[in-house]
């Protein structure tokens, strides 16, 4: 449903909620205002204002919010928004808007509050502007106004925004690994072939041979892969690819072997005796 035809549907299900109390329908006509019937914007609201019309509620009365109770309140802001209100859903981001004399605006905005439905409030223009930008208030606000078919509607499109987003970071994320193990393969052939020119390969131990063979007949082989592959660990795939990768960069000495002055792990340096104090003077 495209964006323009959900937002004709919402104001179409909530003109065509029919309130059984008395007191709602005097509510939801003060909330759409005296001249509903012929400064409507949409035909559904106008239709909406001439049936109550008919059936006695006068939309010029005043309102009188203290005292009512919560489903007339929910019935007037119904009439509000569907006389003052706009939802946009431009950009995958809800944004719902009544714009109202500038007088009101602090009132709606106030009320609003009241009924749990936080909202904030500029002027625009010379006109007041109420305002709720949290997709979570505005679906409330819908269900509790009795829109609850576009709401279902407006939740699935969030729905699917969301698994989109979440599958295009996947596939990009993919796409990020496979091109750097295309990168790191690419590397790791082009270091076996120079080893296998010079000699060097046939003198590297056991292993090293056979994971050089492995990459060399699959190139396109995970780590992880080649490690099923040869029934060997992970860790001993990569360490035997970068050891291939060094020993190309560099000559033999020093990789992978422990240089000759290296000492083991907790053995101290030997301490040079010192002659003692005094020894060899007259």
């Amino acid at each position: 449903m495209h964006e323009r035809d959900l937002v004709a549907a919402l104001r179409a299900e909530l003109a065509a909620v029919d309130p059984a109390r008395a007191c709602d329908r005097r509510a939801l006509a003060a909330g759409l205002g005296p001249d509903a019937a012929r400064g409507a914007r949409d035909a559904v609201v106008a239709r909406l204002a001439v049936r109550l019309g008919r059936s006695g509620p006068d939309a010029s009365s005043t309102f009188d919010w203290d005292t009512s109770q919560d489903h007339c309140r929910m019935a007037y802001l119904r009439g509000r928004f569907l006389a003052h209100g706009s939802l946009s859903l431009a950009g995958g981001r809800t944004h719902l808007e009544f714009v109202v004399p500038e007088a009101e605006a602090p009132i709606l905005a106030g009320r609003l509050g009241e009924a749990g439905l936080l909202a904030s409030w500029r002027l625009r223009r010379g006109r007041g502007v109420v305002t709720w930008k949290s997709a979570e208030t505005v679906g409330t606000f819908l269900r509790r106004a009795g829109a609850g078919a576009a709401l279902l509607e407006l939740e699935a499109r969030q729905v699917s925004r969301a698994v989109r987003g979440d599958l295009n970071r996947v596939i990009n994320a993919e796409s990020a690994n496979l091109t750097r193990a295309v990168a790191a393969a690419g590397r790791q052939l082009a270091a076996i072939e120079t080893l296998d020119g010079d000699g060097r390969l046939a003198r590297q131990p056991y292993v090293v041979r056979l994971v050089a063979d492995a990459r060399r007949a699959t190139p396109e082989a995970t780590y992880g892969e080649l490690a099923d592959r040869l029934s060997l660990h992970r860790s001993a795939i990569q360490r035997a690819l970068e050891r291939i990768e060094r020993l190309a960069l560099h000559d033999d000495g020093g990789v992978g072997r422990r240089s000759r002055e290296a000492r083991p792990v907790g053995s101290r340096p030997a301490v040079r005796s010192r002659p003692a104090v005094g020894s060899g003077l007259a």
